[in-house]
Parts: structure tokens; C-alpha cells; sequence
């Protein structure tokens, strides 16, 4: 049944929950299968599961533990019912659903249904010949024709998503056929134009919401409908021999049939919490077939127009650039999705981080030893003072930052689109030369590796994620001394004292859940827009019976500000700086380096 009410009256549990994402293979290792890869498992998740409690998590969000051969760290998957052995088993997440239970918090998984591993029993069938029952199931295809020296060349020029150089075809010498591999050539993409793979999706998101997950955070999902001609991509890159051809996969002539057939089949008979993961589509038309209350497909999706402003996007999309950008421009950005929501009645999922983005601290403020403490305070206010569903990241909540710039690249990095990159660019460019060290630059700077880094729980050798003993599958952030969890949730602080990044995180998330009429539904109206130094804006209860000022500064300097005429706060309720109110009553403000405040408003 449609809902004829709008997602701003109509008010459900998933809008109001505070959704905690865990990497799981560096969260939290308890039952290390060697002593060579210290690799987080569910055992240390369930751990954990009273400290996310804690700091107010209703909904834990793990990315893939299916069984998979990790070329790109689980979204490879092998198995969608199995778990990997390296995370435990069938039994771990059954214990997990009821220990999250327990705690009154429930369980999503990541459902990664565009495309399975090679090892994926479906493919290895498929693959068996031509005449395979199960050919069908991915989306094979003959060589354009065969070049001078006799290799066969791809049905077109896509290129590889983690991987530009490469193309998105790949052969197999067996059948003498391509197969499509938008992401890495071990990613087979799923051929969801035959109904039985279609069948068999549902039946993989039966097998986990009848164990009692409550959603799915949904893989690049607008990718399963493909232009089923496969025409080449327009030349943006003229270097390459592949071009980018999102634009014949992404939101394809069937995907809204393919969701509706998700939600009607699936979905409408659970209580779900669903998000996509649905990149290359800003327009707003288009995103609100999917997120719209009567849409019938998912609850929201990711927005990753802020995750791109650092971007430099005159020669095609392109995240391996870096350019300035001012704080109007993340104003717009920011403002503009919380406008365009409730003027067209769809819901926002609100996030600064993920395992697929560097930290948030490093690439929108400034994580010096000096400030990097009050900007993850700023970035905790401006998340939980934004309508829609809330994302929390691991060791966002602390404010873990980027590793240093000394790491190596040809081995500290773990991820597979780095070590692509950082490969394509010493093929590229001698050793020592300006665009190599440009290119580290860049690595450090927008890797996914910075957010995969082991989660820093204490100050003891391996920051308490593994045992002293193990070697970690991945390098820790050299500041984990300084930076952890012990540290913050015991840090000293009284009324009028300084809360730390994780106090401050819980209390602001407190505060969020206390006043939900006006933060999670409530109306959004940007002040003071072209002020490059303060983010100012009002949130508003639909009742209209309470307004609340946020003021964030976003420099290293004291800003003055003045309140608009109409507006008086009554009381300061929150500060990043302090726990204590504010005086109010004044006509303007005085807001110390990276300090943001909350008040009440006549």
C-alpha cells in the first residue's frame, strides 16, 4: 500500500535511528585463525556491542562477511548464505542478531547483488560452456574482433570502476567469450534480465531477513540495469585506451521495474530499514523515484555530492584530483539536499564517512595535533542537527584521521583501487619526478585505506584490537597512543570542563533523540550563506513551536557573528568547547576557533 502522508509527518523507527557502520575486518579481532593476519570477526563485534550501546547506536550497519577470496575486501562474494571462516560462522551472526536484540538495536547487512566473485558457484557453472544452464546468469559477450597481434578485443571501451586503465571486459580463454566486470575482473556482473537470477536475489534476502536482519544497505544497486546494446562511452579521457561509461549503467531502462519487483516480492513484508549505495545520479527527479515516500523501492540513498568536492571534474569524473574548495560550496551541498528533500517529500541518509572515503576530520577540516579534537566535535554537531537518517562511521566518533603521508604505497596501502592507482602512476611517471610525488599526494590524502585502517580502542601494542601477539591484516594509524577509545570515554571532564570527541559525539546524539521533532523531521532554513567562516542555520518542529540556531565556525580564528533580527536564543544548550550554556541574550556571538553551539530560540 502506498502512504499517502509524507515522510516529514509519517514517522517511523528508521528515521530516527542512529545507524553505526562497522568494517568488520578492522573493528575487532578475537579469534585470530593465525598469528601472521589479525583480522576483526564477529566474536569481536558482539564484544563491542554494549560499547555501541553506550554511545547511542540503534542500528549496526556490517559491511560484507560472506564468504569471499577478499580481492575487494567481501564485496567479492562467493556465498551470500555462508560466512567467511575468517569472521566466523552462521552460528557468530545468529548470536550477534540476538545479542544486538538484547541491547534493543538490530542488525544490516550489506547486500551486494550487482555482481558475485569468479568463485561464486553461480559463475563457476556459468562458465563451464556456452551451453551452461546457468550461462545466462551473467552477462557474456563475443569479441568486437581480434587485433593485430590476435587478442581479442572487448565488446566496447568501458573501463573498469576500481581500475581505469583496465577494461571492464573480461576475456575467458575457455569459451572464447567476454564476461562484463565493472569493478575488478574477479567482480562478474549479474545478468538480472533472467528472471531465475532475479529469483535467486530474493531468495538470498529472504535467507537473512527471516534470521532477523532488519534491512540492507544495498551495494551500487543502480547499476543492475545495464543499455542492453553496450554501446562505447564518448572519449573523455583521450590518454586512455577505456572511458568512463557510467552513463550506460547507472539507474538502466529497467531499474526502478527491478526495485518495485525488490520491494513488492521482499521488502513489503518486513519492517525494513533499506539505503542505497546509488552513485553517478544528483538529479532529483530521478532519486526521488527511489527515495520518495510512494516510491516503493528503498527508504533513502547515499548523496555522495559532498564526497566529490574535492574533485576536479572538467575532463569526466574523475576522484584521484584534489582542488580547493570553500565552505559556501559545502554549504550548498549540504543545504541544498536538505531542501530538496522536503520540498520533494524524500528522505536524506546523513554521513561524512564510510569505509569508502578518507576521514572526515582530514578532508573537510583540519586534523593538526591542535585542532583535529574541535573539528570532529563540529563535523559530530553538523550530523546530528541535520534531518534525515544519521550514519556513524567507526572511529569517527573519536575523530580518527588520515594516516601520515610517509606511509609506502607499495605496501601499506591494502586497497585494490590504490594499488591500482599507484600502479597506473608509476607506469606513468619516472621515480622522483613532480607527478609521482603528487600522485602520494593524492593517495594519502583520498585512499579508501585511510578509513580501513584497525579501529583504536586503546593504547596498548595493537590498540586493542587484536592481541599483542598477532599481526594485524593492516597497518595501524601511528596516533593510536593519543587516539582511542579508553582515552576519550574516560577523559576528565566536569560541568564547565571540555568534552572529548566521543563524549561530546554521545551527548550530541542525546540531544538528537530528545529533540527528534526538530532535528530528524523538523524544517531546515540555511542563514547567512555567503559567510565563508560560519555555517548558520535554523531547524524548526513542524508545529512550528520550537526553532533552534546552530552556528558552526569553521576557521582557526575567533568569529564574530550576529543574529539575524527575529531570532533571540534563550538558552545555549549545546557547545563543542564546553558543557556548560553560553550566556545568551547578546545581539551577537563570539565563536572561538572550530567551535560550534546550539541554541534555543523564541
Amino acid at each position: 500500500m502506498s502512504n499517502p502522508e509524507s515522510n516529514y509527518t509519517f514517522k517511523k523507527w528508521w528515521k530516527e535511528a542512529v545507524v553505526y557502520q562497522v568494517y568488520p575486518a578492522s573493528f575487532k579481532s578475537r579469534n585470530a585463525i593465525d598469528k601472521v593476519d589479525g583480522w576483526g570477526d564477529v566474536s569481536g563485534i558482539i564484544e563491542k556491542v554494549p560499547y555501541l550501546r553506550s554511545l547511542g547506536v540503534d542500528v549496526l550497519w556490517s559491511s560484507p562477511i560472506y564468504k569471499s577470496p577478499q580481492v575487494d575486501m567481501g564485496y567479492d562474494i562467493a556465498d551470500y548464505k555462508s560466512i567467511d571462516p575468517r569472521y566466523g560462522t552462521l552460528g557468530d551472526v545468529d548470536l550477534l542478531i540476538k545479542t544486538l536484540s538484547d541491547h534493543d538495536m538490530k542488525l544490516m547487512m550489506d547486500l551486494v547483488v550487482n555482481h558475485t566473485s569468479d568463485q561464486h558457484d553461480w559463475f563457476v557453472e556459468s562458465a563451464k560452456s556456452r551451453d551452461s544452464p546457468k550461462r545466462d546468469w551473467y552477462i557474456w559477450r563475443p569479441a568486437k574482433g581480434f587485433d593485430q597481434a590476435g587478442n581479442p578485443v572487448p565488446p566496447n571501451n568501458w573501463a573498469q570502476i576500481l581500475g581505469d586503465t583496465l577494461s571492464a571486459w573480461t576475456w575467458h580463454e575457455a569459451t572464447q567469450e567476454f564476461y562484463l566486470t565493472l569493478h575488478t575482473p574477479e567482480q562478474v556482473d549479474l545478468n538480472w534480465e533472467n528472471e531465475s537470477v532475479v529469483a535467486a536475489i530474493y531468495d538470498v534476502m529472504e535467507f537473512w531477513l527471516s534470521r532477523g536482519v532488519a534491512g540492507f544497505r544495498m551495494d551500487v544497486i543502480n547499476l543492475i540495469s545495464k543499455d542492453p546494446t553496450f554501446p562505447d562511452a564518448p572519449i573523455t579521457d583521450p590518454t586512455s585506451k577505456y572511458q568512463p561509461g557510467e552513463r550506460f549503467f547507472t539507474n538502466g531502462p529497467r531499474f526502478h521495474e527491478f526495485m518495485h519487483g525488490i520491494y513488492h516480492n521482499v521488502l513489503a513484508k518486513y519492517d525494513t530499514i533499506t539505503v542505497g549505495e546509488t552513485p553517478y545520479v544528483t538529479d532529483i527527479e530521478e532519486i526521488i523515484r527511489t527515495v520518495g515516500s510512494n516510491a516503493q523501492e528503498l527508504n533513502m540513498a547515499f548523496n555522495f555530492d559532498h564526497m566529490e568536492i574535492e574533485d576536479i571534474k572538467t575532463k569526466g569524473e574523475s576522484k584521484w584530483t584534489l582542488r580547493d574548495w570553500k565552505l559556501t560550496e559545502l554549504k550548498g551541498i549540504i543545504s541544498g539536499w536538505q531542501r530538496r528533500m522536503q520540498e520533494w517529500d524524500g528522505w536524506n541518509a546523513i554521513f561524512l564517512e564510510c569505509h569508502d572515503q578518507a576521514r572526515s576530520v582530514s578532508r573537510y577540516t583540519n586534523d593538526t595535533d591542535e585542532f583535529r579534537a574541535r573539528c570532529a566535535k563540529i563535523l559530530a554537531l553538523l550530523e546530528t542537527t541535520l534531518g534525515g537518517t544519521l550514519y556513524l562511521y567507526q572511529g569517527q566518533e573519536i575523530g580518527m584521521r588520515n594516516f601520515p603521508i610517509d606511509w609506502d604505497p607499495d605496501t601499506d596501502y591494502k586497497d585494490i583501487e590504490s594499488v591500482n592507482f599507484w600502479k597506473k602512476s608509476k607506469e606513468l611517471h619516472p621515480v622522483g619526478s613532480e607527478e609521482l610525488v603528487k600522485a602520494r599526494v593524492l593517495l594519502q590524502k583520498k585512499a579508501r585505506d585511510n578509513a580501513r585502517t584497525p579501529m583504536q580502542w586503546d593504547a596498548t601494542p595493537n590498540a586493542g584490537f587484536a592481541a599483542a601477539d598477532v599481526k594485524p591484516w593492516m597497518r595501524l594509524n601511528d596516533d593510536y597512543k593519543e587516539i582511542n577509545v579508553e582515552a576519550q570515554m574516560s577523559f576528565p571532564s566536569h560541568e564547565a570542563g571540555e568534552l572529548s570527541v566521543w563524549q561530546y559525539w554521545q551527548r550530541a546524539l542525546q540531544h538528537r533523540k530528545l529533540n527528534k521533532d526538530v532535528f530528524v523531521y523538523g524544517d531546515f532554513e540555511d542563514l547567512d550563506f555567503e559567510n565563508e567562516k560560519v555555517f548558520a542555520y535554523l531547524r524548526t518542529d513542524a508545529a512550528k513551536k520550537e526553532r533552534w540556531l546552530v552556528l558552526m565556525n569553521w576557521t582557526t580564528s575567533a568569529v564574530d557573528w550576529t543574529l539575524p533580527s527575529g531570532i533571540q536564543v534563550t538558552s545555549w544548550v549545546l557547545s563543542t568547547l564546553q558543557t556548560a550554556p553560553i550566556r545568551s541574550g547578546q545581539p551577537s556571538v563570539t565563536l572561538r576557533a572550530f567551535e560550534g553551539v546550539v541554541g534555543r530560540c523564541k
